[in-house]
């Protein structure tokens, strides 16, 4: 299997545009595809401005910037990844849509494409399961936001081959990023981790224990962590949050999993984190402080 020189990109939110923006900026030609055009416009604008700034910072130059541009494509038009060598899925983190979609891109790809998911926490064997090429299915864990984050977290399935997993690593490499290898087991490394501390941020708040300002603020001159829990929740989306909670505690088992009432319940809201406006802490001009639910 020769080095990936295109790639395909489904999923034009902040990790899709991301990862597209990384595969241009080292030399690939590349797919973006979505099929809201509106984000495509959007992930267009974000990458550009993205851009700009490493240009801005003197981190690449405006040629590199303008050579990048041109490598990308925005598509929706799933067809026109029929010839990429490299595929990633960055699409919702729903078990039931990344499947209906590796079925979709097995049908259409080359029989040589491998198929990568950017899943944070579902199985790779059961994804790879939908297809007729479970040998040539891993995972690609990119950290948000993909340009500026070191890690990618490789995830084999139970029969990805060694070739596809040399394949991604070369991809990750090239990217310059520092890589980490799973089991694939609900949750991965970083967010089986991760994601219980988080769930436990928010019990914290439920249970009045503190203010989401002094257990940020606990967090971050407390441990050193760059952001607090409850802002890294909204930086990253509560939906996102509580679908890898609902993920961890049925692929695992235990009951210290079980997402928090509170969490649930400001996903019921719609109150998912600054890519709305308001998730724990409200990032909306002139509008009042939200107030946690007393627990019940």
């Amino acid at each position: 299997m020769a080095e990936a020189k295109s790639l395909g990109v489904v999923g034009s939110g902040q990790m899709g545009s991301g990862i597209a923006q990384l595969g241009a900026m080292h030399g690939l030609h590349v797919w973006l595809l979505d099929t809201d055009p509106t984000a495509l416009c959007r992930a267009n604008k974000s990458i550009s401005s993205s851009l700009q700034r490493f240009v801005s910072k003197g981190q690449i130059s405006q040629a590199a910037c303008t050579e990048a541009l041109g490598r990308l494509k925005y598509t929706s038009n799933i067809d026109e990844l029929r010839s990429a060598d490299f595929i990633v899925e960055a699409i919702v983190e729903s078990e039931d849509v990344k499947k209906k979609l590796f079925i979709e891109l097995d049908k259409i790809t080359k029989s040589s494409a491998i198929l990568a998911s950017n899943t944070s926490s579902i199985s790779i064997t059961r994804l790879a399961s939908a297809t007729s090429r479970p040998c040539q299915v891993i995972g690609m864990h990119f950290m948000n936001p993909p340009p500026i984050m070191k890690l990618v977290e490789i995830v084999r399935g139970a029969d990805t081959s060694d070739e596809t997993f040399h394949v991604t690593k070369a991809l990750a490499e090239r990217f310059h990023k520092t890589i980490i290898c799973s089991q694939d087991y609900s949750g991965f490394i970083v967010n089986r981790i991760l994601m219980p501390m988080i769930n436990e941020a928010f019990f914290t708040l439920y249970t009045g224990v503190a203010t989401k300002e002094d257990i940020d603020t606990g967090m971050k001159l407390g441990t050193n962590h760059p952001m607090g829990p409850l802002e890294l929740a909204d930086f990253i989306g509560l939906d996102v949050c509580l679908s890898i909670m609902k993920v961890l505690h049925a692929g695992l088992g235990d009951s210290k999993y079980a997402p928090c009432p509170l969490l649930v319940q400001y996903v019921d809201a719609g109150r998912v984190g600054r890519k709305c406006g308001v998730g724990v802490y409200d990032y909306r001009k002139g509008s009042e402080p939200i107030k946690a639910s007393p627990r019940l």
